[in-house]
This record gives C-alpha cells, structure tokens and sequence, in this order.
C-alpha cells in the first residue's frame, strides 16, 4: 500500500522547499501618472504572488531619447489619453488628478531633480523609497505641486517617514556623481530590455526577461508569471488611497 512520505504536519512543499520567487523589476519615473496606478496595483500583489519586487527609479526623458520616442505637441492621441488617464485612474482606484498645465511640467519642470532625490534615498534608505515615490506622486499627480522645489522634496521625504538628518543626507547624495550615475544605469537598463516609456514592467521567468508596458497588461503578466489576476482590488479591498 502506498505510504504518506511527508511527515506530518509538514507540507510537500515544506520538505521539498518552496517554489523561487519571480523577480519583477518596476522602471518608473514620478512624471509619469501612468507609472503610479501601476505602481500602487503592483504594490497591491507584491505579498500574493510568489514574486520579489524590485523599484527601479529611471529617466523617463533618457528612454524616450535613447528610443527615439520624444514627446510631441498635443494631438487628438494625447487628448484621448489624458481621459483615458482619468479612467484607468478611476477604475484602479488611484487618486490622480490631471495637472493644470501638462506642457510645463513636461518640457519645462522635467524630473531630474525628482528622480536624483529618489535615487539617492534607493541607495541610502532603500525600505523609504516605496513611499517616498507614492508621496512625490500625490504631490505633482494629486495636488499639482512643484515636486522639483526642496520644500516639496522635504516634505515628501517626511510623509515617507525619514527624519531630518536622513534628508539632508539624501539631499547631499542627490548631486554626488554616483547617484547620477545609478540613474543613469537603471535607465539605460530598461532600455536595453526594451523599453520606450514608463511605465516598463520586466518580470525574469526561467532566466528571460519578459517586458510589458504600460498600466493595463497585469492579466498577461500573471499569465507569464503563473499567478492569478484578481482584479485592481485582490481579496475585494476596494479601499481608495
């Protein structure tokens, strides 16, 4: 007759080790409100898929350059979009306004000086840098700030937690050349996966890196990644940011 072979009170895969984690590597930039409802869902199934996530702050204006993707003037396309936006926002449940002046904010503002700070707190104080890009969204995304101004920074710093001498660390590493430089790599990384605009979602199955883009492709990557899609709201949390 046929024997149990796991001990009991010990899962098959208790003995045998559970099953590795998928690495999926986020490549965002806070100028992009795209970015951030994709963000806050990720963030929603990091701890139910078997996965491990990893935030890559990158240059949304270095991909578009390196992929000769340069923003254009506003066209019907654009127009669509920016509804679209308010949409998608609505239906994940992210709290995003539209920005009164998007052209200023995208050729004038940029998100050099944003994406350096978030950089910096990535190589100083990495368990931040989750709700220091959330805090930075709510502030160019939500409330139509200047998020390149030090006082925005400041204050985004402070609603993710870090205290004052770690900002002013934070501040001092922004324009060290090797923060520039990490910037730099992790933009010129998911170019080389790829990558054309932000958001850029890369999920490492069997050693290959699988590419998706964009804030509305999370069933295909479940499907690639073997895990199940259960909708903007897993376990029926429809609570609002």
């Amino acid at each position: 007759m046929f024997r149990a072979l796991v001990h009991p009170g010990r899962s098959f895969c208790q003995m045998v080790g559970s099953k590795p984690k998928t690495k999926i590597e986020f490549f965002y930039d806070v100028i992009s409100p795209f970015s951030w409802i994709a963000f806050e869902v990720l963030m929603r199934y990091k701890h139910r898929w078997n996965v491990d996530m990893v935030l890559k702050p990158m240059l949304l204006g270095g991909v578009r350059k390196a992929a000769e993707n340069l923003p254009r003037i506003v066209t019907s396309i654009e127009m669509y979009k920016m509804k679209d936006l308010v949409r998608s926002a609505k239906y994940y449940g992210v709290p995003v306004n539209l920005v009164e002046d998007p052209l200023e904010l995208l050729m004038v503002k940029g998100s050099l000086i944003p994406m350096r700070f978030l950089t910096a707190i990535d190589i100083l104080y990495p368990e931040h840098l989750e709700s220091a890009s959330r805090a930075l969204w709510m502030a160019v995304w939500n409330r139509d700030t200047d998020f390149t101004t030090i006082e925005i920074l400041q204050h985004a710093g402070l609603e993710a937690g870090l205290k004052e001498e770690q900002l002013a660390k934070v501040r001092e590493y922004m324009s060290a050349q090797f923060t520039k430089e990490k910037l730099k790599e992790n933009t010129m990384q998911a170019v080389n996966y790829g990558a054309f605009g932000a958001p850029t979602i890369v999920a490492h199955v069997n050693e290959e890196p699988a590419m998706f883009f964009g804030s509305d492709r999370f069933h295909l990557l479940c499907q690639e990644i073997g895990e199940k899609w259960e909708g903007p709201y897993p376990e029926g949390n429809s609570s609002k940011l």
